[in-house]
């Protein structure tokens, strides 16, 4: 296959950030191979899902021969049946007619009613309160000992994944999003819930904020007592390693993760890596190096994707990578029911395969990783395996994380199904009526968290 040039060159390895967005994307396509039809389809599928993404990416991480098969190419770039045939088709139609920008608009925010963007009750169960019962902006307060921040400089990234569950904070439209700049109320909030020990900040991707920004943010939480851990929800090791190596601000950002150190509290580095090429760049390794001596702790995530890395090979190559140069082995997430879900999520029946074949690979030593676990409405729900109970075929469950803290460890079965890839698809097994996280089974719904004291 014959590639044709980049649109342009991009800045090096190490010079300034450089963005491609939807405007590059007809040129990009054309050099992974793509015909004019389908670039046609993936320029639709764009107008609904956001594009983003750097020249670190695009000239370090991507094989263009691979193109478009390429796991980091796939990554990144949208595809054209991510989204049904008739959506896309109808965004393409616009687009072939130069039509209204509000027009286009009017329609991708049709489609991405549809697409669930805010899953797992985030609008309407996680939203704290003040002492005014008035909703804190920016804020998500769903497990008893975690609050979780959104800063609002914070709520873009160095490049987006086609797979993100959070795609909603990135299209523009501001009754999706999560932000706040009100780190005062966030201070205020952790002083009258002394439960809370730990706050993630996360986005969009909180490392895209300048030193002096991110510090903002950051030093009011070390005088708060209770909190004893500040994690940063993170891609920029992945798509960005600079941040922490050559960018103007790198040794200001290594400074402030000592600071957050020495005051006491645990610096958790939330890293997400996606696939084993992300961590073949020398440069990852050495901010990975440079993280770990200001006394962080890396710990490294991510969802187990269709066509990117479903297989237990790329697991286990991945973990054992993290393992060798110092990081932790965290969760194998399931792909949430948001977005183009039904393009990239794996059966749950799979997913444990997957995840069982990985973690028979690798030494103890990368077994602390969790999984394949879904963060639904209900918890984090880890499926911990296949067995035959009493005659019947079921998943053996349990709750790594709850919304009410009594089902923390509980396992629990649902029946077997080879097709299922949520939890909402799954049935009580051995007779039950009811999962123990239905309301009904408690007599009512859990009491809500984030409520003020009094």
């Amino acid at each position: 296959m014959t590639h044709d040039a980049a649109p342009s060159p991009p800045e090096s390895t190490g010079r300034r950030f450089r963005a491609y967005t939807t405007k590059h994307l007809d040129e990009l396509t054309a050099r992974a191979g793509l015909g004019e039809a389908e670039r046609l389809a993936v320029r639709a599928v764009a107008t609904v899902l956001p594009f983003r993404v750097n020249s670190y990416v695009v000239d370090e991480l991507i094989d263009w021969d691979a193109a478009p098969d390429d796991p980091i190419y796939r990554l990144v770039f949208p595809q054209a049946d991510m989204l049904p045939s008739a959506d896309v088709s109808r965004m393409a139609d616009l687009l072939r007619q130069d039509a209204a920008r509000s027009e286009v608009n009017r329609a991708a925010n049709e489609i991405r009613a549809r697409l669930n963007p805010h899953p797992a009750g985030q609008m309407e169960l996680n939203v704290p309160t003040s002492t005014g019962k008035d909703p804190l902006e920016g804020m998500q307060h769903k497990y008893h000992e975690t609050v979780l921040f959104f800063p609002k400089q914070g709520q873009t990234c160095h490049a987006y994944c086609t797979y993100c569950f959070r795609w909603a904070q990135f299209v523009g439209e501001p009754d999706l999003k999560f932000a706040s700049s009100e780190v005062d109320h966030l201070v205020e909030y952790l002083h009258r819930h002394p439960e809370v020990t730990s706050v993630l900040l996360t986005g969009g991707d909180p490392m895209i904020m300048g030193e002096s920004v991110l510090r903002r943010y950051i030093e009011p939480l070390l005088g708060v007592e209770t909190l004893e851990s500040i994690r940063i929800g993170t891609k920029s090791l992945a798509y960005w390693p600079q941040r922490f190596t050559t960018d103007p601000d790198a040794e200001g950002t290594l400074r402030l993760f000592e600071e957050v150190v020495a005051a006491g509290k645990n610096l958790a580095f939330m890293a997400h890596f996606s696939h084993p090429n992300e961590m073949a760049p020398d440069l990852v390794r050495k901010a990975v190096a440079r993280i770990r001596d200001t006394g962080a702790v890396i710990r490294t995530q991510a969802p187990l994707i269709r066509t990117i890395n479903d297989d237990p090979a790329t697991w286990a190559s991945m973990w054992r990578s993290h393992v060798r140069h110092g990081m932790v082995p965290y969760y194998m997430f399931v792909e949430r029911d948001t977005g183009p879900q039904d393009y990239f999520a794996v059966p749950l029946a799979e997913a444990y395969e997957i995840f069982r074949g990985a973690f028979a690979e690798v030494s103890g030593l990368a077994r602390t990783v969790r999984g394949p676990s879904m963060s639904a409405t209900p918890g984090k729900v880890c499926i911990d395996g296949v067995a035959e109970v009493a005659g019947e075929k079921v998943f053996v469950c349990h709750f790594i994380q709850a919304r009410d803290p009594e089902l923390v460890g509980r396992p629990f079965f649902a029946r077997y199904d080879e097709k299922a890839v949520w939890l909402s698809d799954l049935e009580p097994a051995l007779g039950a009526a009811r999962f123990p996280h239905e309301r009904e089974l408690r007599g009512g719904a859990a009491p809500r968290i984030g409520a003020a004291h009094p």
